[in-house]
């Protein structure tokens, strides 16, 4: 999908837990350096998060190695709690991430406007899979 020349990207997942451990699962910085990685030879081994509307978000990603790394980071733009998160990250692209709650479970659908310097493909991809380590990290911790 594309918005005023941007391309949205959409990823998604249904989480069987409660609203309350899903959202405290994807804000604390505790669990987000547990389940943030697109591929087991990454990691995240740092995560700073100050959740309300102008606050800023830091989660250093680096391969294990260490041959490479860099920090996902950002300001929220909107938050409404067990429902929305809204942020522009620090190359000025803006993502949404809904939850929605039914029957004890959580549907987490993340759009984010596309960068130019990888393939939509393998964009969609990597976010994909960091969001399915968080759907696993949350149903087992």
């Amino acid at each position: 999908m594309e918005e005023n020349n941007k391309v949205i990207i959409t990823v998604q997942t249904t989480i069987n837990a409660p609203i309350e451990k899903v959202w405290k699962c994807w804000t604390s910085p505790e669990d987000i350096v547990i389940w943030n990685t697109a591929s087991e030879d990454w990691h995240s081994p740092h995560a700073e998060n100050d959740l309300r509307v102008g606050g800023n978000f830091n989660y250093r990603m680096e391969s294990k190695d260490r041959s490479m790394g860099f920090d996902f980071f950002g300001v929220y733009n909107k938050v409404i709690t067990h429902k929305l998160i809204e942020y522009t990250l620090g190359d000025g692209r803006k993502a949404t991430v809904i939850f929605k709650e039914t029957n004890n479970k959580v549907e987490v659908i993340e759009d984010f406007e596309a960068e130019n310097e990888n393939s939509y493909e393998l964009q969609k991809i990597g976010w994909q899979t960091i969001l399915n380590n968080f759907r696993k990290h949350t149903e087992t911790k």
